[in-house]
């Protein structure tokens, strides 16, 4: 499969530029997909240089390059330290994360991440997963399913309130595992004029829940925090605010609450220096050219 049936990478030269530099470095790419940005680190590295590619879906396996410098880690993110240190690595010189879902999941009707599709409510991106989208509308609780779609989905209190109470009303009768029926279900919560915006809040937040998201990425953030030499590149992009907030927090003061600490001179004791104080975003001719990068995010901090 190729890279840009796979996934066109957003902000590519942004991205492996602001990563690499230390030609002869080690890098961690933990969100490999169609190895679009992994193949762009490994043109910029030297014949020292050394490359770590994680992807937790097997389907990207086929696209990991043939690379003496290239190792593959077929495992989440969120094992990132686990896995250099079976490698015999403790400390690498950049890590990169680009967390938006990858064509490949959107379009592969069989996945059901997207609601252009009839097909099966499963969202996982990883098949060893067991629990699926379809998992979640049938056993959370009502209060569980409406803070989901608030929380994760941004969807009103209200409107997230009626719609799980007609999940849990639609599934006495019979499960929901299909995106049509659930489609259907959603149909008379839907504002006819934000229809697509309402339903990919909702999808997200299934997804976000189904892959557990969050967790995961301030897990990836702690470890890559952990892992970085002094002066190593954290460069990340995100698609949607819940990310980009945590990502923000972060990179910003060392913690996900944001909260600035300071020593007793007043000084920032973030571990981070940003390089970017502002997110960078595609240009126009970017987003003309691939508009799903359209909300793309990149931000990019070195380690004090």
């Amino acid at each position: 499969m190729s890279q840009n049936n796979y996934h066109t990478p957003a902000l590519y030269t942004e991205t492996i530029t602001g990563l690499v530099v230390n030609p002869s470095g080690v890098y961690a790419d933990v969100t490999m997909g169609g190895a679009g940005h992994t193949r762009g680190i490994l043109g910029l590295l030297s014949d020292e240089g050394r490359l770590f590619g994680f992807d937790q879906d097997e389907a990207a396996l086929c696209n990991a390059p043939q690379d003496s410098r290239f190792t593959m880690v077929h495992s989440n993110f969120c094992h990132l330290k686990n896995f250099l240190r079976y490698y015999g690595v403790t400390q690498v010189d950049g890590v990169v994360a680009d967390l938006g879902l990858s064509f490949r999941h959107v379009d592969d009707e069989s996945r059901g991440f997207s609601f252009r599709f009839d097909a099966p409510l499963d969202m996982r991106m990883s098949r060893g997963r067991k629990l699926t989208a379809a998992g979640i509308l049938a056993e959370y609780t009502p209060e569980q399913i409406s803070n989901l779609f608030t929380i994760y989905g941004e969807i009103p209190r209200h409107t997230s309130k009626r719609i799980a109470s007609e999940i849990e009303r639609a599934r006495k009768v019979r499960p929901i595992e299909m995106t049509g029926e659930f489609l259907e279900l959603l149909k008379p919560f839907i504002d006819p004029r934000k229809e697509r915006k309402m339903l990919a809040q909702i999808f997200q937040s299934l997804r976000i829940e189904t892959n557990q998201e969050m967790q995961v990425l301030r897990q990836l953030l702690t470890q890559a925090l952990q892992v970085l030499k002094p002066g190593g590149r954290l460069v990340i992009i995100s698609y949607h605010s819940l990310e980009d907030r945590l990502v923000k927090n972060f990179l910003k003061t060392g913690n996900f609450e944001g909260e600035v600490q300071k020593d007793f001179f007043g000084r920032n004791l973030s571990p981070f220096k940003l390089i970017t104080n502002k997110p960078i975003v595609p240009s126009d001719e970017e987003i003309e050219r691939n508009p799903r990068s359209r909300s793309a995010k990149l931000r990019i901090a070195e380690k004090i």
